[in-house]
């Protein structure tokens, strides 16, 4: 994990959402997209090493439980995953299958107040339409507010406290791109990690642990332990090469939780959604994440909420366990001004193009600037895919956790590319025709040395 060509954008860009994209000069309308309608894809071989017959008498028999536990549209759902091999796939850490994790989800204890049902539905939606994932908060009903205005004030009977308290989760904008782009990526490329994910978030233990290798962190045994307790991450190191790490949301995260699964609306975001989203702003901002006002605490930025882009590297890395270097592409000075790029237009598409062409998803960070190239928003989303129209123009295909469309959309790589703040690559790729600068382990150090200092 490198961030190749870093520069001072590291101490003042957070990767949070445009808070009105009204406000920053943008409109869904405004921007050169194209709903996902019929797309020729050009990467991501179909994958034909899977299986879509049950041929076990336990996976029969689980399948079975499965459609009694299910209504008439979650079973075509079901029968939809067995058919295209998402059921039986069991790309998990542990091996077990998307059927096996959701057997459980439908059979064992749930944490309190989660309904087996409603997660198992939410769950199976996910893996099987992941493009349904969304970052959108729900509204706090009155039934919900006086416990969370004690939680967010520490029960105090201030009056002014409460009030400020009430205001503050009134209408949130989430910040959660990083983190829902995060989910999306997991559900579309294992699900069977996912479902795993979503069981144990799910259940009493209401966390789920993951063996990972500590080169997927650094080629450093001691910078990945140096790592893993920088992020406060609880961890149990096996040997030199693995570690079984603990991941878990805030415990607020659960009254996020019931809220979405008993009084969700249209475009909201599911149970699961609230857990996976807290879980991975979790790990990133340092276990300081607190979901009931979207704000993060932690060492790595001055910002409160959103993730910063080695955040987001870390991220990425200890829940796919695969080493991700983070390319900034754009050199942004103290003033949020956008004053160059650290390579040319070719050089990024064709890492783009590659890293497309091996089945890799690519979440990227993206800004958007004023007339003078000051950067007045920013966001998170994920290329899955390209296609070239009937005249050779390339269009990337992306999914946006926030754009309230639970489908692909294009954007032309003349308008998305100049705008690409920083790239997770693999190594590799990354490298390829750009300058090396020290390892994003290094500039976190001297990062936070200098914010200390400050």
């Amino acid at each position: 994990m490198i961030s190749v060509n870093q520069n001072s954008v590291m101490s003042n860009y957070a990767v949070a959402p445009i808070k009105s994209k009204a406000a920053a000069g943008v409109t869904p309308e405004q921007q050169p997209r194209n709903v996902y309608g019929s797309i020729n894809f050009t990467a991501n071989n179909v994958n034909t090493n899977i299986r879509t017959s049950l041929t076990t008498k336990d996976e029969k028999e689980k399948y079975k439980v499965l459609t009694q536990s299910l209504d008439k549209s979650s079973k075509k759902i079901l029968d939809y995953a067995l058919k295209t091999g998402i059921l039986l796939n069991n790309d998990s850490n542990d091996k077990s299958s998307v059927l096996d994790n959701l057997y459980k989800i439908a059979t064992t204890k749930r944490a309190d107040k989660l309904d087996n049902k409603k997660i198992l539905t939410d769950t199976l939606i996910s893996v099987t339409d992941p493009y349904t994932i969304t970052q959108k908060f729900g509204d706090i009903p009155n039934e919900y507010k006086t416990e969370v205005i004690d939680k967010l004030t520490n029960n105090s009977k201030n009056l002014i406290q409460r009030k400020n308290a009430e205001i503050e989760i009134r209408d949130l904008f989430s910040g959660c791109c990083v983190a829902a782009s995060e989910q999306f990526n997991l559900a579309k490329k294992k699900p069977a990690e996912y479902t795993r994910f979503a069981e144990g978030l799910t259940s009493p233990a209401k966390s789920v642990t993951k063996e990972i290798k500590f080169d997927s962190l650094s080629d450093n045994t001691l910078d990945a332990i140096w790592l893993l307790n920088s992020f406060e991450i609880p961890y149990e190191a096996k040997d030199f090469k693995t570690a079984k790490v603990k991941l878990a949301p805030d415990s607020n995260a659960y009254i996020r939780a019931e809220i979405q699964q008993n009084h969700r609306d249209n475009l909201e975001r599911s149970s699961i959604d609230a857990l996976m989203q807290s879980t991975f702003m979790n790990i990133a901002s340092q276990q300081s994440y607190n979901s009931l006002n979207d704000k993060r605490g932690g060492k790595f930025s001055s910002e409160d909420s959103g993730l910063i882009d080695y955040e987001k590297t870390f991220l990425e890395s200890v829940v796919e366990d695969k080493n991700t270097m983070s390319v900034t592409y754009q050199n942004v000075d103290d003033n949020q001004t956008l004053i160059g790029y650290a390579t040319d237009y070719d050089t990024v598409k064709s890492q783009l193009l590659e890293t497309l062409d091996r089945g890799e998803n690519i979440i990227i960070g993206y800004t958007l600037t004023d007339e003078n190239k000051k950067i007045i928003g920013a966001h998170e989303i994920t290329i899955t895919d390209y296609k070239k129209d009937k005249n050779g123009e390339l269009y990337f295909v992306c999914n946006d956790t926030d754009d309230d469309v639970s489908a692909p959309v294009e954007y032309p790589a003349t308008y998305l590319i100049p705008k690409i703040h920083h790239a997770g690559l693999p190594e590799d790729i990354a490298m390829k025709n750009m300058d090396q600068t020290e390892s994003w382990r290094f500039n976190i150090r001297d990062f936070n040395k200098n914010r200390s200092a400050a």
